[in-house]
Order: C-alpha cells, then sequence, then structure tokens
C-alpha cells in the first residue's frame, strides 16, 4: 500500500476536523498546522489521521478568536505552558468584555436620552490647592485600576494625617498610552522621607466645570459636554484635567457617584497680524 493511501487527502481531513480547504492551505502556509505529507508532483497534501487532534484544537481556539500565534505556541507547548497562554487569552477576553460592556451602558444611556445629555457647565474661579500626591504611568485600557491603586497607596501614606476631601485625580487632556497620572488630597507637609507623599501645586484661577452623576466608566460623556464648551467659548484648556471624588465607591451605588470635573483655562491668544503670509 503507497504512503498515500494512509493519509487523508486535504478534503477529507476539512470535513474530519471541521475546517475548510482554504483554512488548511492557510495554516500550511503560515506554519501553524503542515501537513504530513506533499506530493512533488502534483502539490496535493496529505493528512495523517493522528494530526486531526492538533487540527481540532485550532478550529476550537479560532473560533473563540484566539490569535494563530497563541495558538502555535499552545500546540508546540507543554501542559504548563498550554494552561498559561490560555489563562492569559482568557484574562483579554475578559478585559474586552469589561470594556464593551461600558461602551454599552454608553450607548443606552445616549438612546435613553435621544443623544447626548445635558451637563451644566459653569464658570468658576478655583482656589489654589496644596496636594500630597502619588503618581502613576498607564494607558488607557489600565486606567481604572492604576487611580484605584494611586488611591490605595495615598491613603496608606495619608494614614492618621488630618487630610481634606474630596481626593483629586489628575490627567492629561490626551488619553494615551504612557500617559502619567496623579491622585491628591489637600494635606499638611509631611515629613520628608521614602514613603512620604510628592506635594503638588495646583494653580488657582479660572475653570469651567461639571458635575457627573454614575459611574466612572460613562465620564466620557461629561468630558465631551466640558470640552465643547471651553472651545465654544473660545477659550484654551489647561492641563491636567482635574476629577474631585465627591461620592465614590463605599458610600453609594454607581449610578449615585458624583465627580467635579474641572478643567482651567485661559484665553486663546490672538493671531497676530500678517502670521503664516
Amino acid at each position: 500500500m503507497r504512503e498515500q493511501d494512509e493519509l487523508l487527502t486535504i478534503g477529507r481531513f476539512a470535513r474530519l476536523c471541521r475546517l475548510s480547504v482554504k483554512q488548511l492551505r492557510h495554516y500550511d502556509d503560515t506554519g501553524l498546522l503542515p501537513p504530513t505529507r506533499v506530493d512533488p508532483a502534483t502539490g496535493y497534501r496529505y493528512y495523517a489521521a493522528d494530526r486531526a487532534r492538533d487540527a481540532l484544537t485550532v478550529a476550537l481556539l479560532r473560533d473563540l478568536d484566539v490569535p494563530l500565534a497563541v495558538i502555535a505556541e499552545t500546540l508546540a507547548g507543554d501542559e504548563a505552558d498550554r494552561a498559561r497562554l490560555l489563562r492569559a487569552e482568557r484574562d483579554r477576553v475578559a478585559e474586552r468584555i469589561t470594556r464593551d460592556r461600558a461602551r454599552l451602558e454608553l450607548l443606552e444611556r445616549l438612546a435613553e436620552g435621544g443623544g447626548l445629555p445635558g451637563y451644566e457647565v459653569v464658570e468658576e474661579r478655583e482656589p489654589e490647592r496644596r496636594l500630597a500626591v502619588v503618581r502613576a504611568v498607564t494607558g488607557p485600557a489600565g486606567l481604572g485600576e492604576r487611580v484605584g491603586g494611586c488611591v490605595g497607596r495615598l491613603l496608606a501614606q495619608l494614614d492618621g494625617v488630618p487630610w481634606r476631601p474630596p481626593l483629586w485625580g489628575l490627567f492629561p487632556l490626551d488619553l494615551g498610552e504612557g500617559m502619567r497620572i496623579a491622585v491628591g488630597a489637600e494635606a499638611p507637609p509631611l515629613p520628608a522621607g521614602p514613603e512620604a507623599p510628592e506635594r503638588l501645586v495646583l494653580p488657582g484661577g479660572p475653570v469651567l466645570a461639571t458635575v457627573h452623576h454614575g459611574p466612572y466608566a460613562q465620564l466620557p460623556l461629561a468630558y465631551h459636554a466640558l470640552l465643547a464648551a471651553v472651545h465654544e467659548r473660545g477659550l484654551r484648556p489647561v492641563p491636567p484635567a482635574r476629577e474631585a471624588y465627591l461620592v465614590g465607591p463605599g458610600e453609594a451605588a454607581a449610578e449615585e457617584w458624583a465627580t467635579r470635573l474641572v478643567v482651567r483655562v485661559e484665553e486663546q491668544a490672538e493671531e497676530r497680524a500678517g502670521s503664516g503670509s
């Protein structure tokens, strides 16, 4: 009996493993699932039946949207490696679901209100504030977790110190990877030391402010209203954006949380006559 008689054609193997012929060809081209034999004269691909387990694993993981590179590592690894890789993918999916759930809640709020919700944006004068702060570097995806970590570190450093609520979050106006954030509180200076929080002076002056009621995931709605008002009034926003946590976790249900958003503003500098000529 010839060797190819003991092997499965690509069509039969595809049906056995719940894959298409096109997929098998692609997985061969990428090196993920090469055939057992390729006829040198015809180019036909043949597969041994014992490759079915790997092929079925590929089909299952692709249905779960696992990237091909991760699938390749999973097939090549031992039991411990496979468990580690699949747990990492589980965490990736869980993070994506969390982001999607937040987007869904935003869209539901927009739909219920027939469009963008109304926020009252007011012009005020903010006093100078001297804060004890802790900092972190993060991207948009990990922002909530990083802010929570900063809150925990700051409160631990201020244990026994008479600080004045609320806590303040400080953020760049443009969110992106590697952005520096801070959480602070108005507190008296502490003795210098490795555990002492950094001191920061927030300048006072004219600001635009609004109050958001609801979960932190819906803060983009309030920022939309606040920054739109800044530009519509011909003002220039001055970073950092400031969030005062008036009512937060542990004090009320998420729907009742209250966050005051503040952006310091300046008059737009008038363009010089003849500039750009």
